[in-house]
């Protein structure tokens, strides 16, 4: 075969792949979607999947099933995730304790997440809320809550979503920069360690949605939130950084694919997934749950955002000496 025809072989191959792609892209979804969450019902993760789940099956015309899948903050859902045919029909809602904080809090990973996944976008970001049992610590502030923490004997009891989870950083970095005591308890998801500290199990956690229904009913009490100053939508609440400068913390959640998925198909869903998320009616459903606010960023910026996470909090775990057991 001629130089000639080798090269317009290897064309033809070149344009019926692109073809097949965009032939690809254009009939995709031709299944319901399965939207993996690494959280049970009722917490922040929960919400955010259900609030766009609905509206984007609307773009899609194909139903998105939440496949809620706790444990081991988050691995158990990504090895299911990672090991599905990439073709756009399964997807992660992943966090960044995920792929922040577990690749250096677990010694044995199941899949390697920077490998394993291809970002589609990230969907909110939000800020934790430090709470207590009112009926359990009399605090009405952050100070008073320190204080009454250092008096405590045995150590109070906290709870968190799930070992190395950001509201289990949260409080170790407060108990490390407060120079106080408190005792972890981790639960699977938001909504169980919320209804454990409202039932006195536990006596204080940092929350992200599920908690916010629970402090407008009383159940529980907000001192401040985890950032550097106050919050636009919590105007009221000072910051932790307020009082002690430096402290911050803050989440984000992402949808992911599984490696291998043709780029049409993930340009697509990104493009319909930021449609969902500029309706100011999920935006706002987004916000009043507590569940953070739309974040409609590149997808450069938001690898780049993943990749910085990576590092710092791979420092924030050495420094607070965070183990788990695997």
């Amino acid at each position: 075969m001629t130089t000639r025809r080798i090269l317009l072989s290897v064309a033809l191959i070149a344009a019926l792949g692109s073809a097949a792609s965009v032939a690809s892209a254009q009939s995709f979804p031709s299944r319901p979607i399965r939207l993996i969450v690494s959280f049970p019902p009722g917490g922040a993760t929960d919400v955010i999947a259900r609030t766009i789940g609905a509206p984007l099956a609307q773009r899609l015309g194909q139903n998105v099933v939440v496949d809620n899948r706790p444990g081991s903050n988050g691995n158990i859902s990504a090895e299911l995730a990672a090991n599905a045919r990439p073709d756009g029909h399964t997807l992660l809602l992943g966090s960044d304790s995920l792929f922040g904080v577990n690749p250096h809090l677990y010694s044995r990973m199941p899949v390697d997440l920077r490998k394993a996944f291809v970002p589609v976008t990230n969907l909110v970001t939000n800020l934790l809320i430090l709470t207590v049992n009112p009926d359990k610590v009399p605090s009405k502030t952050l100070a008073e809550f320190v204080d009454f923490a250092r008096k405590a004997s045995p150590p109070l009891f906290y709870a968190s979503i799930g070992n190395g989870s950001q509201h289990h950083i949260a409080m170790e970095l407060l108990k490390r920069t407060a120079n106080v005591d408190l005792t972890h308890v981790p639960y699977k998801g938001g909504g169980p360690a919320g209804i454990a500290t409202v039932g006195g199990e536990t006596v204080a956690m940092f929350g992200g949605g599920s908690v916010v229904p629970l402090v407008r009913s009383g159940k529980l009490r907000a001192l401040a939130v985890s950032s550097k100053t106050r919050s636009p939508t919590l105007p009221d609440l000072p910051a932790i950084g307020e009082t002690y400068p430096g402290y911050t913390v803050s989440i984000w959640q992402g949808l992911f694919a599984p490696a291998g998925t043709p780029p049409e198909i993930v340009s697509k869903l990104r493009t319909e997934i930021q449609a969902v998320l500029r309706m100011p009616d999920i935006a706002q459903k987004l916000i009043n749950a507590g569940s953070g606010e739309p974040s409609l960023i590149s997808v450069e910026e938001f690898s780049a955002m993943i990749a910085e996470d990576y590092v710092r909090y791979g420092k924030v775990i050495k420094d607070t000496g965070i183990k788990v057991d695997n």
